[in-house]
């Protein structure tokens, strides 16, 4: 799915890095099996070890290896020791996405997002209340949607004055880009969305962090189950 038609072409390092995910993915390569030497992967994938070396040094960085001088370069078991980087690419090159993978990452928002919803409105009430004035006018589209949910948690986890919410917030920025389309797809979705943006505006106005807390995690909760539900009949 290309979400931005003006991004440019990829570079060799990327097309290789992709292919040895995918690789990874479809088991050619493994968890805990060892990549073949450098020579014989370049020449396997067809690119220069300058090019692969490049590929497997952002490899190593999110999880998906373990380079070890003079050893035979491990896969490693990117569900336990993979970063977020991991979980960008699972979402960029695993089709389907089990079911529950969305699952979890808004599981991670049912837990953080009632707290720096709650930080944001007592703190700042009026300017949350100022952006979500943006909603009355969003495009009925799930690009739309997408770009403007990641706005919003941004914007809350700044107003929060918390920057390791900002710092959560804003790693998983691909992650939001290449899902959110996949969840506000379905219209049951946006519109339900739209209420929770209806909703909080009113209370960010009443400066109630309390009742923001409540609502943020009811819609929280409510957004996985609606994933879970529209994941299922796909």
């Amino acid at each position: 799915m290309d979400i931005n038609p003006w991004q440019p072409p990829a570079k060799p390092s990327e097309i290789t890095e992709a292919r040895l995910i995918r690789a990874i993915l479809d088991n050619t390569f493994p968890i805990n099996s060892h990549l073949p030497g450098e020579r014989e992967l370049a020449a396997l994938l067809g690119v220069t070890r300058p090019t692969l070396r490049e590929a497997m040094q952002r490899m190593e960085r999110d999880g998906w290896l373990e380079i070890r001088h003079g050893k035979p370069t491990r896969v490693c078991d990117f569900w336990k020791e993979g970063s977020f980087g991991v979980s960008i690419a699972l979402a960029r090159h695993q089709d389907p996405l089990p079911i529950d993978y969305v699952a979890n990452l808004l599981d991670v928002r049912v837990l953080l997002c009632p707290a720096y919803t709650r930080q944001a409105v007592e703190k700042d009430g009026r300017v949350i209340a100022e952006f979500l004035n943006k909603s009355d006018q969003l495009e009925d589209t799930a690009q739309a949607f997408a770009d403007f949910d990641w706005h919003l948690h941004w914007r809350l986890t700044v107003s929060s004055d918390n920057p390791f919410f900002t710092h959560f917030i804003n790693s998983v920025r691909d992650l939001y880009a290449l899902l959110g389309i996949r969840y506000f797809s379905a219209k049951k979705t946006r519109a339900h969305s739209r209420g929770f943006y209806i909703r909080l505006k009113s209370i960010a106005e009443a400066g109630d962090g309390g009742a923001a807390e409540l609502l943020a995690r009811q819609i929280m909760a409510e957004s996985r189950d609606l994933w879970i539900d529209l994941a299922g009949k796909r």
